[in-house]
């Protein structure tokens, strides 16, 4: 037994610990329970003759002191800053960002809350689609126009064609052909289309779609919901119209209209001087359409609507170009980080 020797050996790996991990592993070398150095030599001592017995307890307790009080030092001295650390504590903190969901996803969920409020459960259906889920049970003609390939990405098939969706109308045929009336449901989801892209327009945006189906709906509970629906986005003041239209799927088919969020309907460069912004898309679903779902179109009656988010966040948030949701620029996305 060396207690010297063993001394300045432990000084020397003290003096090189750099890390609280190394220091932990000097400690339990020196201090551990079962196989520390300091251990084994007081379990050795009953070994030793009688009369050496009280000297070397006592030298083995004072290395024993001697060996915690500079371990406890040390770790003083890593956990404080100093010099030692080599930490420049004058230096600047580094910046964290904090994330946020994306401008459209938060758009998407106002969206959702506005109609679950109103008993809308919501409804999600795969992306690439069969032509009867996407056009035929929509009652798409065969020579319409949204069926040529300019607008319509196709995927190479063996067997049924398939396509990249064009709207997210056939999450409400797969709803409607795995249920029963009364369907209430929201259906949000990426679309696909053969556009150019511009500062309004691009090949892969995002849909919003709705859809009840009950017996006695009318286009009166068409109107009122739209309507509840832009009060509770845009606010209480905001101005509703309805204008006639056309859609394969509805018939009636209307456009609804909101007064510009811009100038309060007064005109202005981004209503382009008319006081009103074409918001979506609607009508009462077309007796065609629930009769290739099996559903008895003289006993039930429903209604769709559809809009882009794209063109809710844009006229939400003011934003001139659909491509800024795209780029992924943080001086763009860090403008909505406190709505995160």
């Amino acid at each position: 037994m060396n207690i010297p020797e063993l001394s300045k050996e432990f000084q020397q790996r003290l003096n090189s610990i750099q890390t609280t991990a190394d220091l932990e592993e000097l400690r339990n070398q020196y201090l551990g329970r079962k196989r520390g150095i300091i251990t084994s030599l007081l379990k050795d001592l009953p070994g030793l003759p009688a009369e050496q017995r009280g000297s070397a307890g006592k030298e083995i307790n004072e290395f024993k002191r001697v060996v915690e009080e500079a371990i406890d030092k040390r770790t003083a001295e890593l956990a404080s800053p100093s010099a030692d650390n080599k930490i420049d504590w004058s230096l600047p903190g580094k910046e964290y960002w904090v994330g946020a969901t994306h401008p459209l996803t938060q758009v998407r969920r106002m969206i959702e809350e506005i109609f679950r409020e109103m008993g809308y459960a919501i409804a999600e259906g795969p992306e690439i689609e069969t032509d009867f889920n996407n056009f035929a049970a929509l009652n798409f003609p065969p020579d319409h126009p949204a069926r040529d390939m300019q607008d319509t990405l196709f995927v190479e098939s063996t067997s049924e064609p398939l396509m990249l969706r064009t709207h997210t109308s056939p999450v409400q045929i797969r709803t409607m052909l795995s249920s029963k009336p009364p369907v209430r449901i929201l259906c949000p989801g990426r679309v696909y289309r053969k556009d150019e892209i511009d500062a309004t327009h691009s090949p892969i945006f995002h849909q919003m779609e709705g859809l009840a189906v009950d017996d006695h709906i009318t286009f009166a509970d068409l109107k009122g919901s739209l309507h509840h629906f832009a009060k509770r986005l845009f606010g209480s003041e905001v101005k509703v119209q309805f204008r006639p239209s056309f859609f394969p799927f509805t018939e009636p088919s209307a456009e609804m209209d909101c007064s510009c969020v811009n100038c309060k309907g007064n005109g202005c460069n981004v209503c382009k001087q008319t006081g009103w912004l074409e918001i979506l898309g609607s009508g009462m679903v077309h007796p065609n359409v629930l009769e290739a779902v099996g559903y008895d179109s003289e006993k039930y009656s429903g209604f769709a609507f559809g809009m882009g988010i794209e063109r809710i966040a844009i006229l939400f948030y003011d934003i001139p170009d659909i491509r800024l949701f795209y780029n992924n620029d943080l001086r763009f996305l860090s403008q909505f980080r406190v709505i995160a």
